[in-house]
């Protein structure tokens, strides 16, 4: 594509839970020795990536099979996570600014009885089945006959702060886990306001009497506190295209769009796409299976499978941008796929990568204080430096490489 039709873009690439090691706190959330690309590449005997490789992938922190180069082709560097927490939410949340310092609530003993209570109120519903800290794809086959026999919808949660709300499309029907998922985010504010409340359909059985989720999920996610990079991005006439679950994340406050994605090689076409558009305006991407698919079932290989598949669509992403467009890569948290203690999210700092088309040598960006960073690089960018000032712009040491 031709420079002169459009402007150069900013683009920000979420890997995640792609965690580049543990941070200095981890021991106080349980993740001692965690590092979700060090410890998949070791697992699988080492990773194939020789594109993110060569832009300094392998400087971050030890991946075998992607050693650290003498000249990368892109800055590179790690964030540290200033929030409390380590969910999804809230790496998003401080890339663009806004820096939590109490977590949102957990529930390892499942939700207390009188949110259930009004709960079941506020829907009409009898009852729940489930309230429980479980996997999804577990639980609607532990309690899928039953939910088919009773259309009571499955209630759980996980380490996250996440209320979610499991229900077979067609039995319980998606209109109606899409409301009951609205009420619940309504219901759960104060001491209860948790990060996300999430929609999890599912279909089924097959003919293994095997329940499967589908790609129909939607998350409802708690409104920022307080204005963040995108709105200041809006006010300064800069759209904002989400790929994936940004919209969601950010509960759809100063996102133009943001296309609901089946899968991370759907969500690289999008991005694509998003890339392409002729109009200005800043793309914003959420890759989402490291996380959903393979961190949390402890599933290294698959990790490690789509960790490469992403590596061998990098250059589909390089091509479609024009010289002058900054590319930012890294991730919201960690969630390592080879701690047998934990499905969990990890405690990890974050792999950064940050690219200009038409400079090919990078600078050392070191440790980051705070993923705010990214966001103030991305306002930098486009002009708007002074809006922020949650962060410490790299955007110089980038153009100086």
């Amino acid at each position: 594509m031709s420079a002169t039709r459009r402007a150069s873009r900013a683009i920000v690439l979420v890997l995640d839970s792609v965690g580049a090691g543990e941070l200095p706190d981890a021991a106080e959330y349980g993740d001692e020795g965690s590092n979700t690309l060090s410890n998949t590449s070791r697992a699988v005997g080492g990773l194939d990536m020789p594109v993110l490789g060569a832009m300094g992938l392998g400087n971050i922190t030890p991946i075998e099979g992607v050693p650290p180069v003498d000249r990368p082709l892109a800055s590179w560097g790690k964030s540290a996570e200033r929030s409390a927490g380590k969910d999804t939410t809230t790496g998003h949340w401080e890339m663009m600014g806004v820096v939590l310092e109490r977590p949102f609530p957990t529930y390892p003993q499942g939700f207390p009885v009188p949110v259930i209570e009004e709960f079941c109120r506020l829907t009409g519903y009898e009852g729940v089945l489930g309230n429980t800290v479980a996997s999804g794809t577990v639980i609607i086959n532990e309690l899928g006959d039953e939910h088919m026999a009773t259309g009571l919808p499955i209630v759980y949660t996980s380490a996250d702060s996440v209320f979610q709300i499991a229900a077979h499309e067609e039995r319980f029907g998606l209109d109606n886990l899409y409301e009951a998922c609205e009420i619940a985010r309504k219901m759960l504010s104060g001491e209860h306001c948790v990060g996300r409340v999430i929609a999890r359909p599912f279909v089924g059985p097959d003919e293994n009497g095997v329940y499967q989720r589908t790609h129909r999920r939607r998350d409802y996610a708690v409104k920022p506190f307080e204005p963040t990079v995108l709105d200041l991005l809006q006010e300064g006439g800069v759209p904002v295209f989400g790929v994936g679950k940004i919209g969601d994340i950010f509960a759809w406050q100063a996102i133009t769009s943001s296309p609901h994605v089946t899968d991370n090689m759907d969500g690289f076409d999008h991005l694509l796409a998003e890339v392409r558009r002729p109009e200005q305006g800043f793309v914003f991407c959420n890759l989402v299976d490291f996380d959903m698919l393979w961190g949390h079932r402890n599933d290294a290989e698959s990790y490690a499978r789509g960790l490469e598949a992403v590596d061998r669509r990098m250059p589909e992403l390089l091509d479609a941008m024009i010289d002058g467009d900054l590319l930012i890569i890294t991730a919201d948290h960690g969630c390592d796929p080879t701690t047998a203690w934990s499905t969990d999210h990890s405690r990890e700092y974050t792999p950064l990568i940050a690219k200009i088309k038409g400079i090919d040598v990078g600078a050392a960006l070191g440790t980051r204080k705070t993923f705010g960073d990214i966001g103030e690089t991305v306002l930098h960018f486009y002009g708007l430096r002074d809006r922020c000032g949650r962060g410490d712009s790299f955007l110089k040491e980038v153009r100086d490489a």
